[in-house]
């Protein structure tokens, strides 16, 4: 359970291109108490992406191992190939008080609620299907078939946005990053982590 963990976990998913790692990105260079969770995957790199910061670019082979270890907290096949989440560096970081971001898709953010019932679950959503593929395009990355696989994607896993806790629709980015922002903010206001991060407080004032 998480109340074991004073750290949050934060999960954020949504449709390729929707913005989520611009906004988590953007959020970590604000705020340096939120932590990234570097995944591994078994798909190329892309563009600049080096192993170790973005992802942890593994083999096939590689990663099927680590499923048989029970290495991952989560792991889902996305757009042919496989990502997932090791649970050794969730852990350890969030049982020292730090709070962690996950970039996962939709089934991988349900496993994790299954593990960790107070994982907080954040769905960006785009403003429409035009702006979505536009951005697809923008970027530059993927060729035609490519898209129209995300695209197609995207209708399956905009569909999963009840199962999520919190939902940001990122028309604006200023106004989404500010909306991310207010999510983890709101979390670090609980009891139980006020209860921790302002000990003196709650001892002069004799509560427990």
């Amino acid at each position: 359970m998480m109340e074991q963990f004073p750290g949050n976990l934060f999960v954020v998913a949504a449709p390729s291109g929707a913005g989520k790692s611009s906004l988590v990105k953007a959020l970590m260079e604000l705020d340096a108490k939120v932590q990234p969770s570097v995944s591994h995957t078994t798909r190329p790199p892309r563009g600049q992406e080096k192993h170790g910061r973005e992802y942890y670019f593994v083999s096939d082979d590689e990663f099927a191992r680590m499923v048989e270890q029970q290495a991952f907290l989560e792991w889902a096949a996305v757009h042919g190939h496989r990502y997932g989440t090791s649970r050794m560096a969730i852990e350890s970081r969030i049982a020292q008080g730090a709070d962690v971001v996950l970039e996962i898709d939709y089934q991988g953010a349900a496993q994790i609620k299954q593990l960790y019932p107070d994982a907080v679950l954040i769905f960006v959503l785009p403003p429409s299907l035009q702006e979505l593929e536009n951005r697809l395009r923008n970027r530059g990355e993927d060729a035609e078939d490519v898209i129209a696989l995300r695209l197609r994607n995207a209708r399956e896993e905009m569909a999963q946005v009840h199962h999520f806790d919190y939902v940001i629709i990122n028309e604006l980015f200023e106004r989404a990053l500010f909306d991310l922002k207010a999510v983890v903010h709101a979390q670090r206001l609980k009891y139980l982590a006020q209860r921790q991060a302002r000990a003196d407080v709650f001892s002069a004032l004799n509560l427990t």
